[in-house]
């Protein structure tokens, strides 16, 4: 779990994946034939030549924040890059990236204490929270190396919970990420796999749109998380996926609107899953969707299924994900695209 722990500590929202990026060039470049990055950003490696042509996909970017506006007596106004619930954001610590290196903040808001009765029945809004860095007025904010544009992330570290439960951020999704390189290491099949690390995914699944036009693979397989309903306040029909029941295989994602997965893709994951004994979930979705919507609609169509790890608290610092199920997630990949390769 040591590159999981990397790359869940990296920091890269959308369009600003650099970080995350290297980590991942310096993994794949050990295993496969040829790496690159495109012109948007996507990092793209090749594995094999000839043969039925396979992408897999993650994406590297994470939800995250943008200084929009430093007022007089040195607070930051921000917005948001990617879906928040703005309850998590209250009261998190954060680092501000600027030119000059990393400064560190806190989200605030009105205090409950100088509230009216009426204030304290509310949600706060991101639009009422502000991020101290501890400066006096603007101008010790400028000193800082603080600008309009600098983006924020979270400042949380990987940690172990009980049993085989692991918490941290950006695990949407960095353990598709760490998942993907896995499956690279321990393929070998006569095809030609491709593992790409896609940009801002979270913003309109952007990056997936170029690399999949470039690549044009015969089989796409997306490696995501995917919410859970095992804690309270959860009903089982609102969310049946659990942790420690093995991966998530999509059926259908946002009501239809995303992906609708190919009989033929299903069929070879629910199958090979069967057929190797390992543990797997049925989803769903009425929610979001993934890189697996775009990439299926590239040029003349391509099949693609989608993956996920389960995971709790998606879109928070705070995500929490097993890694048995990580672990079948990747044997799950990896035994799937082998015998759709030989086949």
């Amino acid at each position: 779990m040591k590159l999981l722990k990397r790359l869940s500590e990296a920091h890269g929202v959308p369009g600003h994946e650099d970080r995350v990026r290297e980590i991942l060039r310096r993994e794949l470049e050990k295993v496969c034939d040829e790496v690159f990055v495109d012109r948007l950003g996507n990092l793209i490696a090749r594995k094999g030549e000839g043969g039925r042509k396979v992408m897999l996909d993650a994406h590297m970017d994470e939800i995250g924040l943008m200084v929009k506006h430093i007022d007089k007596n040195g607070f930051i106004r921000f917005t948001t890059l990617g879906g928040f619930f703005d309850q998590t954001l209250l009261n998190q610590r954060v680092v501000v990236h600027t030119h000059r290196g990393e400064v560190p903040g806190v989200i605030g808001s009105k205090p409950p204490h100088l509230m009216k009765e009426e204030e304290r029945k509310k949600v706060v809004k991101v639009e009422s929270m502000f991020i101290d860095v501890g400066a006096g007025d603007a101008g010790e904010v400028e000193k800082l190396g603080v600008r309009v544009g600098d983006y924020i992330t979270f400042d949380r570290s990987f940690t172990r919970l009980a049993g085989k439960l692991v918490t941290g951020k950006a695990f949407d999704d960095r353990v598709g990420c760490y998942a993907m390189v896995e499956v690279m290491r321990r393929l070998d099949v006569d095809a030609e796999v491709y593992a790409v690390a896609t940009v801002q995914e979270e913003v309109g699944l952007k990056g997936a749109r170029t690399a999949a036009y470039k690549v044009y693979p015969d089989l796409a397989i997306v490696l995501e998380v995917t919410t859970t309903g095992d804690y309270p306040g959860v009903r089982e029909e609102e969310s049946a996926t659990k942790l420690n029941a093995g991966p998530a295989i999509t059926l259908v994602d946002a009501k239809g609107r995303g992906l609708i997965t190919h009989p033929s893709v299903k069929e070879l994951l629910i199958s090979t899953a069967e057929e190797e004994k390992i543990p797997y979930q049925l989803e769903v979705g009425e929610g979001g969707t993934t890189d697996a919507t775009t990439i299926h609609l590239t040029k003349e169509g391509v099949l693609a299924g989608v993956v996920s790890v389960p995971t709790r608290y998606i879109h928070s610092p705070v995500e929490v994900a097993s890694t048995g199920d990580i672990e079948q997630t990747i044997e799950l990949v990896r035994r799937a695209i082998e015998r759709w390769a030989g086949g």
